[in-house]
């Protein structure tokens, strides 16, 4: 069986992603600081140095790198801290570990992060667009450097700036379910704000194609191909959770809210942007979620698995 190794793969995105290759006939290997109450294959590492970790790519078909610490936090200068060195420090040591089996992956697919095209209301962004200032894009930057300057030469590379990925068992969609269950789910602000998301599945499809498909090599965008706004976003989640109040919030009460009660930063609501895969669709990927109906119909709908 072809041995997939992940590293960070204890999360929500790891987890969906194990049990996703699992059904394609993969072996997927999860590589993280803890251990998760499921039955999988697991090492432990510790995101930094080398060690008996590097074994499991000895012969590995791929490697999928999902190692980062949440942004879903208040930005403390220790957090902004942590979540640059917790994508920079473990890419560099991936590379080191390449560099030290006989017979590495020929694949390396790597998260990243569509945030780093920034915050507008105003364009949309593809593949093509500039990148944005601020926290966000300058740890997307860094994390890509970092990546770049560790991919062996003889191993392809396929990076995905990813945004905000909906599934039924973690993610995004849990924090903005709660807040539509306090009646708190109306549009942020003004509500123009761009929500760009995935649905889980696409991107598990994706990064499997990434995999098994020579042609994924580069930067892609890993979004659905219909991006809405924070007010439209929030009216079809709460046409699905039917609460009895959705009220709209202002911005001084989401800065409150996010610091107070959520333990967050107020940032992620009050800022987005819209960004479209033109390269995923040049190269013919077909989503299985393209707009946010369907893709809300598959995540409410619990007679699915």
């Amino acid at each position: 069986m072809k041995r997939i190794v992940i590293t960070g793969g204890t999360g929500f995105l790891g987890i969906s992603l194990a049990k996703f290759l699992i059904e394609k006939g993969f072996q997927p290997i999860l590589v993280a600081r803890h251990k998760p109450d499921l039955d999988f294959d697991f090492v432990l590492w510790d995101g930094v140095n080398l060690g008996d970790w590097c074994q499991v790519l000895e012969g590995a078909t791929a490697i999928v790198n999902l190692a980062g610490r949440s942004v879903d936090c208040i930005k403390t200068p220790d957090h902004c801290d942590e979540i640059l060195r917790s994508r920079v420090d473990s890419t560099k040591v991936i590379g080191e570990a390449l560099k030290s089996v006989k017979n590495p992956p020929k694949v390396w697919v790597q998260m990243s992060t569509a945030h780093i095209y920034g915050d507008s209301v105003a364009q949309v962004c593809d593949e093509g667009s500039s990148t944005g200032y601020g926290l966000a894009p300058f740890v997307g930057k860094a994390w890509e450097k970092a990546f770049l300057a560790a991919l062996p030469e003889n191993t392809r590379g396929a990076r995905l700036r990813a945004s905000f990925v909906i599934g039924r068992n973690g993610g995004a969609l849990s924090s903005l379910k709660r807040i539509v269950n306090l009646g708190l789910g109306g549009k942020v602000g003004e509500g123009k704000q761009g929500m760009s998301w995935i649905h889980e599945h696409d991107l598990n499809d994706m990064i499997h194609e990434a995999i098994v498909d020579h042609k994924y090599d580069g930067f892609y965008i890993a979004s659905a191909p219909k991006p809405v706004s924070n007010q439209e976003f929030m009216k079809e989640l709460r046409s699905r959770m039917r609460p009895l109040i959705g009220l709209s919030l202002p911005l001084l009460m989401v800065k409150f809210g996010a610091k107070y009660i959520f333990k967050t930063d107020s940032e992620l609501a009050i800022y987005g942007r819209y960004v479209k895969p033109a390269r995923l669709v040049d190269q013919g990927f077909v989503f299985k979620y393209p707009d946010l109906s369907q893709a809300f119909d598959n995540l409410f709908n619990h007679k699915e698995n």
